[in-house]
């Protein structure tokens, strides 16, 4: 049993989001205050100067290309619709956007830092436009240079100022994408296709003829490609082979550029830089902190980048690493030992872990499990320290998306629940994405029940374990994942203790017609639409079989979430009770898609171990 209680293990901090100023200051987030803030610091590891001091989470922040000011978004409560704001160096904060019905999504500064981008949903609910605005502008000060339709965002401008990359979102694996000439208001049409193929992580090249991105055209598994900005020509640059190459991110001035492939849900990052006819060539890449990382952020010449990264025992910090001394270490075939390499990598923030010592945190096993089809499902697997005879209770936890993926990140609730005595399996799914265009698509509409069934053959696998108490098995799961957990238990409910539902999903239908309007398309492009697929929809929605749910049963949810509305948890708990099923329900005011604030994390999770300590 932990010496440490549960507010200490969520109180572990994460430091993430950096972003390097013209001055050489680091701006990030840190959630010290129980919600991420902005903080800066001037050089590494020094006591960080907190810059905002409010009781919502900050979302992002992006210094200034040439003025030590930033531009940071926050919504309100969880209900994401996010507004923007201007710190100044003197740390007055200005509102730029103050429509507080709409969304507004971040598109970038111009490169002298006297304008920026963003995609807003203010005219039309539903739909996307493109706005530019005067750094010292508010409100409806803003132009509106292109009236769009659907789910459309802003990709970044070209290096010369003179056009913005489009994206169009059509569902998780089909996009589209677009330049737009700021002078003409002409969009030019770069990727027509048939079908769908994914184009992400757009970027300028240095000389704007060039973007760079990661698609699978024609390919089971995401690469790296450059694409004409006038014919839209595509060129592979490289292959993440049987892995996907996740994101890319370039410094449009100097031309250095980092992509990272998901090896598995591990994170391994490549470094280059383009060469004058648009190639790539290698540089060496230090080790970082960690199993994941990302969010990489050039500073203002391009002799530096920020990332994020963490593992299961690495809380998340932010890292700076020296690009000019990489450049001088040489070419990635260089004899560079690894004391040059490590030297050019220097970990900035120190996020406290609460005091508990960081060898005490569990790293998973990765391993996979055989399914109804003789498939193998990868999964991450933990043991608490101690396994008594007759073996311990596990908690099966189930990612959200579900074009997502479960990897080993830190997560001081996990940690927590293995100093309890509890194990951890983390399957990913069959329609979960890193695994190939594929195996994502297993779980689509008419197939979406098959992925439950991935999480009855991974009971069968941890009953036959002598680690596991086999009558001792909970689902816990948030967003869908909380629809796998509902969905387990009404499919086979002898083989659970227990359930947790964190905002998650209880009827297709209803969550179809409730969701926010601007997401709908893209959600039924997943799960079906209402208009063609309403009675399959009804026919697998864990409400309409309620009366099979044996299990006891934890509903979690944000009164202001926009994605899953909060009737999705009023009626699966309505249900159950009339089942004379054991059911808590915790609802907060303040709260969206999740739980986010750490007072209210610390109640909801305090009642949810005192929960399965009294069922489990």
């Amino acid at each position: 049993m932990s010496e440490y209680d549960l507010e200490r293990y969520l109180t572990v901090r994460s430091a993430y989001g950096g972003s390097i100023g013209p001055d050489g200051r680091l701006a990030f987030l840190l959630d010290t205050t129980g919600v991420g803030q902005i903080w800066t610091l001037d050089d590494p590891q020094m006591w960080p100067t907190q810059r905002t001091f409010y009781d919502e989470p900050v979302s992002f922040v992006s210094y200034a290309p040439e003025r030590p000011e930033l531009v940071f978004g926050m919504d309100e409560g969880g209900n994401e619709r996010m507004q923007l704001f201007r710190l100044g160096e003197d740390g007055t904060i200005t509102p730029l956007t103050g429509m507080s019905d709409a969304k507004h999504r971040w598109g970038g500064w111009s490169s002298d830092g006297e304008q920026f981008a963003f995609a807003s949903n203010r005219r039309d609910e539903s739909v996307f436009d493109i706005y530019v605005q005067g750094r010292t502008d508010r409100g409806d000060d803003a132009e509106l240079i292109y009236e769009g339709e659907g789910w459309l965002s802003v990709g970044g401008w070209s290096p010369d100022d003179d056009a913005l990359i489009l994206s169009k979102a059509y569902s998780s694996f089909d996009q589209d994408v677009y330049v737009l000439d700021l002078e003409t208001g002409e969009r030019r049409h770069l990727t027509p296709h048939d079908g769908n193929i994914r184009y992400r992580s757009v970027q300028w090249g240095p000389s704007g003829e060039w973007l760079y991105l990661v698609t699978d055209d024609g390919a089971e598994t995401l690469y790296l490609a450059r694409m004409d900005r006038v014919t839209g020509e595509l060129e592979q640059l490289r292959s993440g082979g049987e892995w996907n190459i996740d994101g890319v991110a370039v410094d449009d001035e100097t031309g250095a550029l980092i992509y990272s492939r998901n090896v598995d849900g591990y994170t391994e990052l490549t470094l280059c830089e383009l060469t004058e006819s648009g190639d790539v060539r290698d540089l060496p890449m230090p080790e970082l902190p960690g199993n994941v990382a990302g969010g990489v952020s050039f500073g203002p010449d391009g002799d530096r980048f920020a990332l994020s990264s963490s593992g299961r025992s690495e809380n998340t910090n932010v890292s700076v690493v020296d690009l000019a001394g990489l450049r001088a270490i040489g070419a990635a075939d260089s004899d560079a030992d690894s004391s040059s390499l490590d030297s050019t990598v220097t970990r900035w923030t120190r996020a406290s872990t609460a005091g508990i010592p960081p060898e005490t945190f569990v790293e998973p096993e990765l391993c996979r499990y055989p399914t109804f089809d003789d498939r193998e499902i990868p999964a991450f697997f933990s043991l608490p320290e101690t396994v008594p005879d007759g073996g311990v209770p596990v908690i099966v936890d189930i990612h959200g998306g579900p074009e997502s993926q479960r990897r080993p990140s830190f997560s001081g609730l996990r940690q927590y629940f293995l100093s309890r005595g509890y194990a951890l399996f983390e399957p990913n799914v069959r329609g979960s994405s890193g695994y190939g265009r594929s195996y994502a698509h297993l779980d689509d509409v008419e197939k979406r029940m098959d992925s439950v069934r991935d999480i009855r053959y991974a009971v069968d696998w941890l009953q036959s374990r002598d680690t596991i108490a086999p009558d001792r098995i909970v689902a816990k799961g948030g967003s869908y994942g909380g629809f796998m957990v509902l969905a387990a238990l009404t499919e086979y409910p002898g083989l659970w203790a227990a359930g947790v539902d964190v905002v998650g999903i209880a009827n297709f239908v209803t969550f179809l017609e409730n969701t926010g309007s601007w997401r709908r398309e893209l959600r039924e492009a997943e799960y079906g639409s209402l208009e063609a697929d309403r009675e399959f929809l009804e026919s697998i929605s864990p409400t309409n079989n309620i009366d099979r749910i044996e299990a006891p049963l934890f509903v979690l949810h944000g009164a202001n979430d926009p994605r899953v509305p909060v009737g999705e948890a009023e009626q699966i708990v309505e249900q159950a009770r009339e089942q004379d099923v054991p059911v808590e329900k915790l609802i907060f005011d303040d709260e969206g898609h999740g739980i986010s604030k750490l007072e209210n994390q610390i109640d909801a999770y305090s009642r949810v171990v005192d929960f399965l300590d009294e069922h489990v």
